[in-house]
């Protein structure tokens, strides 16, 4: 029996520059603490060995105080051992990273930069398939097929890349055999560089990245836990967690007579976990003005309680009757240019662009009318 913990895709260093604020630092420091949870797992679970499938950084030049500090991280427990694949963000094609991080990995951290196998324990055997580039245009695990080993030798694949396309304009970018796994008598192989878990059968599995980075996938982030009870016997695998953000994506749908308000907080989570929370509010169906401004002070009442909190209106439809404007004003300037956006926001002989921007200046109207009202 052999148990390790299969990660990947810690991306260490990231910037995260789409985001203002304390929070870019905050979702570094995060990444950096996967570490300290993948060894705490691998003690409870009694698995000395963990397996980093890829873009262990996030760049093929990391900052110094990146790489020493996860070196001094991995390094406090000596008992379990790390073993590092270069992937796509961080290949063997950065000659000089690869040469830094030998100078500077400590004894229990292992950099798996050959394709050649590795032995981790008495009978059981590891096969890399380092990334030499980052986009390297051929399976890199086909060598594995041709590797002999003794009878009863628990064989496992580390590797980073795509098996099957996961694009969304369905393009084919098969790159590992899918079928890896029984062309080269493997009882496990671990898969990075999908950040979202997928098993692609019994004895292939992706573990997605410990911390998420994005709205793409709703599962929070994990790590694997792998049991090979024995020679030919299916794996067990157990999900373990891992991140400290969750990311989600958050549908609200508001029909006229709905309280936008209340179905906003319906939806979101508990007080105290908005802290590491980030979400996308994805709206969508028909409100009337008053509505819509109600919906957008909400979120704006909501924002400091969370890390990051954002609304998409692209889906909402505001319905604006006669008696919408008049509660801009009944007459005068006011209620002519209320009457003039109006009329631009619902010409569809205009491009989308324009009448969007029309509905977005009727509502700033609105808003600011209501507000200076007694």
């Amino acid at each position: 029996m052999f148990r390790f913990i299969h990660s990947s895709d810690l991306h260490l260093g990231k910037r995260f520059g789409n985001f203002e604020g304390d929070l870019p630092s905050r979702l570094r420091e995060a990444r950096h603490t996967v570490i300290t949870r993948l060894a705490a797992h691998a003690r409870e679970q009694n698995a000395t060995t963990v397996l980093l499938a890829g873009d262990t950084f996030d760049t093929e030049t990391p900052a110094a105080q990146v790489r020493r500090q996860a070196f001094a991280e991995m390094a406090h427990d000596p008992a379990i051992r790390w073993v590092m694949l270069p992937g796509n963000h961080d290949s063997l094609q950065a000659s000089q990273l690869w040469t830094t991080l030998r100078a500077e990995a400590p004894e229990n951290v292992l950099l798996a930069v050959e394709p050649q196998p590795i032995e981790l324990a008495s009978g059981v055997v590891l096969f890399p398939a380092p990334c030499t580039t980052r986009r390297p245009g051929r399976d890199l695990t086909e060598w594995m097929d041709g590797q002999a080993t003794p009878d009863g030798t628990l064989r496992i694949g580390l590797a980073h890349g795509a098996i099957r396309s996961f694009s969304e304009e369905g393009a084919a970018s098969e790159v590992i055999a899918p079928d890896r796994a029984r062309r080269a008598r493997l009882d496990y192989l671990a898969l990075g560089d999908w950040h979202g878990m997928v098993s692609v059968d019994p004895r292939t599995h992706y573990c997605g990245t410990p911390e998420p980075d994005r709205f793409k996938h709703e599962a929070p982030g994990t790590a694997l836990l792998v049991t090979i009870p024995g020679p030919s016997m299916l794996p067990k695998i157990q999900a373990l967690p891992t991140a400290t953000f969750a990311w989600r994506s958050l549908d609200l749908h508001l029909l006229e007579g709905d309280t936008p308000e209340v179905a906003l907080h319906s939806l979101l989570p508990a007080l105290r976990e908005r802290r590491n929370s980030l979400i996308r509010l994805v709206a969508s169906g028909h409100i009337r003005l008053a509505a819509r401004t109600e919906l957008f002070a909400a979120v704006d009442r909501a924002v400091p309680d969370f890390a990051f909190l954002e609304l998409d209106q692209d889906g909402l439809v505001t319905e604006c009757e006669l008696e919408d404007l008049d509660q801009i004003d009944r007459g005068g300037a006011l209620r002519e240019a209320a009457n003039a956006l109006l009329a631009e926001s619902t010409d569809e002989r205009r491009p989308l662009s324009e009448r969007e921007i029309a509905r977005a200046a009727l509502m700033r109207l609105y808003s600011y009318t209501q507000a200076i009202t007694p």
